[in-house]
């Protein structure tokens, strides 16, 4: 075992340290820093990463985080270590803003430059200094505005190593999902770091079920390679091969009838949007058998419109 060395900051082998990843200077002199929590046992053991906040109105993964790393087991592992960031993207944290000042998306603009933009430097710093580090990672996402996930994990199911992963975390739905340009998770796949992107609950509001969710899956995890001495329950996972978004056939008020999570059957009566000026109705009827992997929380929506996220077993 080593020395980690985190631009330039050294974690030592037994020793748990909060650093930082960089600090960046914005035009008014303002520093956005970007703090790192180290942990590390003495016994060797695989380096995961959790890492939340890539959106900075994405709370519920900051507060899985914050609630993983406040635990006495963290801090006392058996083996192993881990490395949690709780918010990655400090500067739309701050406002509450999916994008950058910039109006760039973070999380499309890995593997990122030295002297590129904002967004570009902190994911070459994440590439730089994190990845090599590490084994493998759990990436924390919500749904956006008014879009509630339910708990779920997102892998390549043509990977082996993607699908153990999250047969070890073990959430409610693990759902194959392939990966996209200038990710996070593609870019650390090419360094061949599997990194698990957790979604759950929908940006700038609490869902304590995707909360609890991610947590219990994160020392499933851990406990799987021994890293901690924790009970956690068992969670049955359901793989989805396939998904599609049902929307709106017609404009007006929406009523969902069914809990997000739940297993529908084909014809099964999901939702029903209602004309605001009488009693006109247009049903939404589920296509096939799925699970409601999430749904649209507006309560107003227009026509075509995606409302309700259904997946499909894989068989």
């Amino acid at each position: 075992m080593s020395d980690f060395v985190i631009n330039k900051q050294t974690v030592k082998v037994g020793e748990n340290k909060q650093i930082l990843l960089n600090s960046y200077p914005l035009h008014t002199k303002t520093n956005i820093e970007i703090p790192v929590f180290v942990f590390r046992s003495n016994k060797p053991g695989p380096t995961l990463l959790l890492s939340a906040g890539m959106h900075g109105e994405e709370t519920n993964g900051i507060e899985i985080i914050r609630k993983v790393i406040t635990r006495e087991e963290i801090s006392h592992l058996k083996c192993g270590s881990v490395i949690a960031i709780p918010v990655i993207n400090s500067v739309s944290f701050l406002f509450g803003s999916r994008d950058l000042p910039d109006g760039r998306d973070l999380n499309r603009c890995f593997p990122g430059t030295k002297n590129g933009s904002f967004g570009s430097r902190i994911a070459y710093d994440l590439m730089k200094h994190i990845i090599p580090l590490i084994d493998f990672g759990v990436d924390f996402h919500t749904g956006g505005a008014k879009i509630s996930n339910s708990p779920q994990l997102r892998c390549v199911f043509e990977f082996p190593d993607n699908v153990a992963l999250a047969e070890k975390f073990s959430p409610p739905l693990i759902i194959d999902s392939t990966y996209r340009d200038g990710t996070f998770r593609k870019e650390a796949a090419k360094k061949g770091k599997p990194i698990l992107v957790y979604e759950g609950g929908e940006s700038m509001r609490f869902d304590y079920h995707a909360i609890n969710e991610g947590v219990q899956g994160c020392f499933r995890l851990m406990k799987s390679y021994n890293m901690v001495d924790v009970e956690v329950p068992d969670n049955p996972s359901v793989k989805i091969k396939k998904d599609t978004w049902l929307r709106a056939g017609a404009s007006g008020l929406f009523h969902m009838n069914v809990r997000n999570g739940a297993f529908v059957s084909k014809g099964d009566l999901l939702g029903v949007i209602c004309n605001p000026f009488g009693n006109v109705e247009n049903k939404i009827l589920a296509p096939n058998d799925g699970y409601i992997v999430g749904t649209n929380n507006q309560p107003v929506v227009n026509q075509g419109d995606a409302l309700v996220h259904l997946g499909m077993e894989d068989s």
